[in-house]
């Protein structure tokens, strides 16, 4: 499994699930190894499970660093790629560098673009099937209650895979 930026919550759960075949990478963070997303130096098909959750909108070329995760993930894979859903349609503009007007345009200061639910057009450019899912897809209602796993929090969670969506 190749986590992007692990958060502190989940890494140690994974870590002992999963063991020495979890690897968790971070451009600017700790992690296991330094990795920009848009050229991950492992081979093609390397990893079972690619988890990116709400990294994707401050990376410059989003796009090719989805490409770089469909080609790192076996074919009988699976990724989860997560991000704010919060424009009709995704809004980007990279001549935007201040973190003012970036966070008034895009939600957030070190934002590069605001994603509308067209973000499922570019994993299947990338070559990814899509499946759209909540927390109600795979919890019970008193886990989702237990945990806060409410889909208003969680937004869309976007399985992807290289083999035929099932």
């Amino acid at each position: 499994m190749l986590h992007i930026a692990p958060e502190k919550c989940f890494e140690p759960r994974f870590r002992k699930q999963i063991g020495s075949g979890y690897l968790t990478a971070d451009l600017m963070q700790p992690a296991d190894v330094k990795m920009d997303i848009t050229d991950i130096q492992y081979p093609d098909d390397t990893f079972d499970i690619v988890y990116c959750s709400h990294v994707l909108e401050h990376v410059p070329d989003d796009r090719k660093a989805m490409r770089e995760f469909f080609r790192v993930l076996k074919p009988s894979g699976w990724a989860i790629l997560m991000v704010p859903i919060s424009a009709e349609k995704t809004v980007e503009d990279p001549s935007i560098t201040d973190p003012q007007e970036r966070l008034r345009l895009f939600g957030q200061n070190d934002h590069v673009r605001r994603y509308g639910p067209d973000f499922v057009d570019r994993l299947k450019e990338a070559g990814f099937n899509v499946k759209s899912i909540g927390p109600e897809d795979f919890l019970s209602a008193e886990e989702i209650e237990r945990i806060a796993a409410w889909r208003k929090y969680t937004g869309e969670i976007y399985y992807c895979t290289k083999a035929a969506a099932s």
